[in-house]
């Protein structure tokens, strides 16, 4: 994976963090999501690195970057302090002002470090969702059907013992999920979901998006805050985001005023699913197409 990447782990002020990067030209920042790890990009990042210089960390929690300690409001792995950490990680790298790419808990990561360091990104792309605090107010029965998994992982101890009692259960592995995410990039991951630091830090996520990040976007929202940079959404046209939430860019348009998007013949995972897709419609867009 990643051929003529670098490999490196990274101590920043507040996290150290499992680290890939390569290419050259213009910097974009690929941020993972649950439960996989940085390489899950390793499909899309060696044909982003053809035009641009590409980082992929384990983000911190997940995966084999440090883990915060615990605190009452969950904060450690609130997703400003995720973001602070992408700051801290890009400047070590050189790169103050870089694009960024979201997929799943990593979009939320990516939407917080464009809220709050609005002057570091150039561009913004989400793979799926919507805002954190946008999807809990459209937490009606279908939401809780589809992704009753938040409100259960938002629950202190019970989730970690569910899950550590039998991870590959839990998480679905199989050989045809070996097959569909490449031996390296599944192992990668499989030795994740079953480490129950790493467990533990991917429950506090949703812990802290059910409170601390929640209110993050309320604040903005209240102060009139939105997205100064492009702003690209692509979903899963075989995952639940449309029965979800049928307009998907109809609940962005207030967050972005630079907005485009479409869905991508995909489930969830575009990234391992349709890569040469997934990048180009990224390239199109960070290349101003």
């Amino acid at each position: 994976m990643f051929e003529e990447f670098t490999l490196e782990r990274v101590e920043l002020p507040d996290a150290t963090l499992r680290v890939r990067h390569g290419g050259s030209g213009p910097p974009v920042l690929l941020l993972h999501g649950h439960p996989r790890t940085h390489t899950t990009w390793y499909r899309v990042a060696p044909l982003l690195a053809e035009h641009h210089t590409v980082v992929c960390p384990d983000l911190r929690g997940y995966g084999q970057s440090s883990k915060p300690a615990d605190t009452d409001d969950h904060g450690g792995m609130a997703k400003r302090a995720l973001a602070d950490d992408m700051v801290a990680l890009m400047a070590h790298l050189g790169h103050r002002r870089f694009a960024v790419v979201g997929h799943d808990r990593g979009s939320y990561v990516a939407f917080r470090l464009a809220m709050d360091h609005p002057e570091q990104v150039s561009h913004l792309a989400f793979l799926g969702l919507v805002p954190i605090g946008e999807a809990l107010e459209r937490a009606n029965e279908r939401f809780a059907r589809l992704w009753w998994h938040w409100f259960f992982f938002g629950q202190p101890k019970k989730p970690e013992r569910a899950i550590l009692a039998d991870p590959d259960a839990w998480y679905g592995n199989s050989p045809e999920k070996r097959v569909q995410m490449g031996a390296e990039n599944y192992a990668d991951y499989y030795a994740a979901v079953h480490d129950p630091a790493t467990v533990h830090a991917m429950l506090e996520d949703y812990r802290a998006g059910l409170g601390i990040d929640r209110e993050h976007d309320a604040a903005d929202r209240e102060a009139g805050r939105s997205l100064r940079c492009p702003t690209l959404v692509l979903w899963p046209l075989f995952d639940d985001e449309e029965e979800l939430y049928a307009d998907i860019l109809s609940i962005w348009r207030p967050w972005a005023a630079d907005l485009r998007g479409h869905g991508l013949r995909s489930g969830h995972h575009l990234a391992e699913e349709v890569p040469e897709e997934l990048a180009a419609a990224l390239l199109g867009f960070l290349n101003g197409g």
